[in-house]
C-alpha cells in the first residue's frame, strides 16, 4: 500500500487545485501521477513547467517522444511507459518506433538511434558523456543545443519516474492497453 495520497481536486492543497483543474480540462481525466504529485504543489508545478519547456525545445515531436520513452524504459517506469506510449500514438509517432523503444531495440532511423543512444549515455552516465559519444551524436546531425534540450526532458522524467516508483502509482485506465514491464524485471 502506498504511503502517498492520491488527491482529488477537492482534497489537494489549494496551490495544486488550479493545475489539477487544468489537467482535467486538457485530458478529460485526472491522471494518477498528478494526484500523487499534488501533495507537493511545487513538484507538480515543476513537472508541468518542465513539460511546457521541453515542448518548446528544438527537438521535433518524434525526437521528444524518443527521449521520453528512452528514459522511461531505462528507469523501468511502469506508469510512464504506458502513458507515453499513448501520448506518442496521439502525436503520430510511428508504431515501429514506439515498439522498438519499448523493447529496447535499435531504431531503424540512424539519426533517431543516435538520439536514443545518447539519451541512454546521459541517463546511465548521470550527465557524463565520453567525448567520442558527444562527437558521434553531433555527427548524426544534431546541434550542441540538442544535448542541453535532452536534459530538460531528462529532468522532467526524473520527477515523474521517481514519483511513480515511490508511490507505486496505478496505471490509469486509458493507458492500461499499453501496460509494460521491463524485460529484465519480467524475467526475474
Amino acid at each position: 500500500m502506498s504511503t502517498f495520497t492520491h488527491h482529488s481536486i477537492e482534497t489537494a492543497p489549494d496551490a495544486a487545485k488550479p493545475m489539477l483543474q487544468q489537467a482535467v480540462k486538457d485530458y478529460g481525466m485526472l491522471p494518477g501521477l498528478y494526484q500523487v504529485m499534488s501533495s507537493s504543489p511545487e513538484l507538480l508545478e515543476s513537472y508541468f513547467k518542465l513539460h511546457e519547456l521541453f515542448e518548446r525545445t528544438a527537438l521535433s515531436v518524434v525526437e521528444r517522444n524518443v527521449v521520453w520513452l528512452t528514459i522511461n524504459v531505462e528507469h523501468a517506469c511502469h506508469y510512464c511507459v504506458p502513458a507515453h506510449t499513448a501520448i506518442a500514438k496521439m502525436q503520430g509517432v510511428d508504431d515501429a518506433i514506439i515498439s522498438a523503444l519499448r523493447d529496447e531495440r535499435p531504431l531503424e532511423d540512424s539519426r533517431l538511434e543516435a538520439l536514443r543512444q545518447f539519451t541512454l549515455t546521459l541517463v546511465r552516465g548521470r550527465g557524463n558523456a565520453p567525448k567520442e559519444d558527444v562527437e558521434a551524436f553531433l555527427a548524426a546531425g544534431f546541434e550542441p543545443r540538442a544535448i542541453l534540450d535532452i536534459l530538460v526532458g531528462l529532468a522532467q522524467k526524473v520527477l515523474s519516474n521517481y514519483t511513480n516508483h515511490l508511490a507505486e502509482t496505478p496505471v490509469d485506465a486509458p493507458f492500461k492497453p499499453f501496460a509494460w514491464q521491463k524485460v529484465e524485471i519480467a524475467a526475474a
